[in-house]
């Protein structure tokens, strides 16, 4: 059999449409072929592909790596991979830096819609397909909304107008400016919600969805915001490992390791959570709703030695609350030669400075007031004992605990910290996140309240302070006692504390100017603390790499985890 021969024979065998049917060649078969007859590409593309679905793990990861690399291929060649590979590479490839797009299929050909009204009406019958009894109240509450609103927004197209009531401004326009991304994006809010219940991922399957959720995608390209919101879904069902050939076959592969391109932090680390919970086989933890890996967002020879928590506070988000501090450029001046500006610090610098670190940032809700909240139920589930518990569970099946851990907080992010770790050394199954913790870095943390809770309840704009705010009142008993239990931990467990705290006062709306968290609320009692001549809201965000609040943090990290990076 010649080298060409043997390579149709592959073709067949690993084919386009499924598992082979005939016994394909074994090692020793291949061990025959001496001479090539000028088709050496053609059979070391197929020799790595019959390597990616070997038996031997430690082969299939190296035949990965090696067809990622490849950059010499004509466009049939790699059209030739796409077609071929099987689930697990085509993952690998997804997750491997710089890949070429080649390498996959589009997402496959869907029939065609009239209009828009039929995706909402698609959207609609989705959600009332799925379970509404017994169901958490947020996920009652987005439900009800979305099928409100579009429910609303269909009757009226039907007579030629539509008004936008609930939530939205009751306003009217003429049919052809209907908002069909608005109606959609309540729907998408209410099938995260959905998501979340391993369940309820079942029948959004069952019921075409993630077909429906391709066709949106494709369809507002326009709308980041939207393919957000179905990017996190898939993140959510990806947690279950029996709808990952689902989701393959839907072409969601494709479409994520496009988005991990993108030069938005926020898009590229929807799409790098997704892809991590779809990769089995260089992954061992999985990362639920609301947990980031920052870095590595890529499959990597380098070994992980720490990890990097970090927890946003008030008002707060996993990457808006660490970008570099916006520095106001005067109009008549030219802008400085200055360096790129980092949406996201932690992944740019922090993970320059420390290769070996698994940097991970949490996204949780928090508000300054219950009007308009964003879901108006249950306000005991957005208390820092609840959260905390909340978190906990996610973290330890996102692998914290099992390395060494630094902890990076800011504002209310540090009173959550400290609530973890406390509840962490009291369970038997959660100590390992305590005995592993290495240091705590607090930036502007109220450990003995703020006067934003004064103010909020003060402030008539403000109207309903809601339960985060209420539970930084200047010193408020459940402080006190969380300081008191925190302490006894941090001197039992000797942990290193570094601490900065704010010394300028911060714009809140139109109407506060206050110091969110003074320097004597920021006073932990153990560890240093640096006052720092920036607001409240800057105090976590350096104006640039080389400056003393980037470096001193660098600074703590490298030495707290000096012993486990070997330095």
């Amino acid at each position: 059999m010649s080298v060409a021969a043997y390579c149709i024979f592959c073709c067949r065998q690993i084919g386009t449409s499924g598992p082979a049917t005939k016994k394909q060649p074994s090692w020793n078969d291949i061990k025959h072929f001496s001479t090539f007859d000028g088709e050496d590409h053609e059979c070391a593309l197929w020799l790595l592909l019959k390597r990616t679905q070997s038996e031997d793990k430690e082969v299939r990861l190296q035949a990965v790596q090696e067809l990622a690399k490849n950059t010499h291929w004509h466009d049939y060649q790699y059209g030739t991979v796409a077609q071929a590979c099987d689930q697990r590479t085509a993952i690998g490839l997804a997750r491997s830096k710089d890949i070429d797009l080649r390498f996959f299929l589009p997402p496959p050909s869907l029939p065609k819609m009239k209009n828009d009204y039929l995706i909402e009406d698609e959207l609609r019958l989705l959600l009332v397909s799925l379970p509404q009894t017994g169901l958490d109240p947020c996920v009652q509450y987005f439900t009800s909304l979305a099928l409100r609103e579009s429910s609303q927004t269909l009757a009226a197209q039907r007579g030629g107008l539509w008004c936008f009531g609930g939530n939205g401004l009751p306003y009217c326009e003429t049919l052809g400016k209907v908002p069909s991304e608005t109606v959609e994006l309540f729907c998408l809010q209410a099938l995260v919600q959905h998501s979340k219940v391993s369940s309820h991922c079942d029948k959004i399957e069952a019921q075409g969805g993630l077909q429906l959720l391709q066709r949106i995608y494709q369809l507002r390209k326009d709308s980041a915001k939207i393919q957000r919101n179905i990017i996190r879904i898939i993140g959510n069902m990806a947690l279950d490992e029996r709808l990952h050939s689902s989701i393959v076959r839907a072409g969601w592969v494709s479409v994520l390791a496009e988005v991990m391109k993108s030069p938005h932090v926020i898009q590229s680390s929807h799409a790098s959570r997704a892809l991590a919970n779809l990769d089995r086989d260089t992954v061992q933890e999985k990362y639920p709703d609301g947990v980031y890996v920052l870095h590595p967002q890529y499959r990597s020879s380098q070994p992980i030695r720490a990890d990097i928590l970090f927890v946003h506070g008030l008002m707060g988000a996993a990457f808006k609350t660490w970008r570099q501090q916006d520095i106001d450029q005067p109009v008549d001046k030219k802008a400085p030669e200055v360096q790129e500006y980092s949406q996201c610090w932690p992944k740019t610098w922090l993970a320059s400075d420390c290769p070996a670190l698994r940097i991970i940032s949490v996204e949780y809700d928090t508000r300054l007031s219950d009007w308009k909240a964003k879901c108006p139920v249950e306000p005991h589930r957005t208390s820092i004992a609840y959260r905390s518990n909340e978190l906990l569970e996610k973290l330890r099946v996102a692998g914290i605990g099992e390395r060494p851990l630094v902890w990076v907080s800011h504002s209310m992010g540090g009173l959550l910290v400290k609530k973890m770790l406390v509840d962490a050394s009291k369970n038997p199954e959660m100590d390992k996140i305590v005995n592993n913790t290495r240091g705590i870095i607090f930036y502007s943390v109220p450990h003995h309240g703020s006067q934003l809770a004064e103010y909020s309840i003060n402030a008539r704009y403000l109207l309903f302070p809601s339960v985060e705010v209420k539970e930084l009142s200047k010193d408020s008993p459940a402080l006190k006692v969380l300081n008191d239990d925190f302490l006894s931990v941090a001197k039992d467990k000797k942990f290193p504390v570094l601490s900065f705290a704010e010394t300028l006062p911060t714009h809140i709306g139109s109407m506060l100017k206050l110091h969110v968290v003074p320097l004597e609320s920021a006073k932990l009692g153990i560890g240093e603390l640096i006052p720092v001549d920036v607001n409240h809201l800057n105090i976590c965000k350096p104006k640039k790499k080389e400056a003393f609040l980037y470096q001193r943090t660098l600074k703590f990290i490298q030495d707290v985890l000096a012993t486990d990076l070997g330095e």
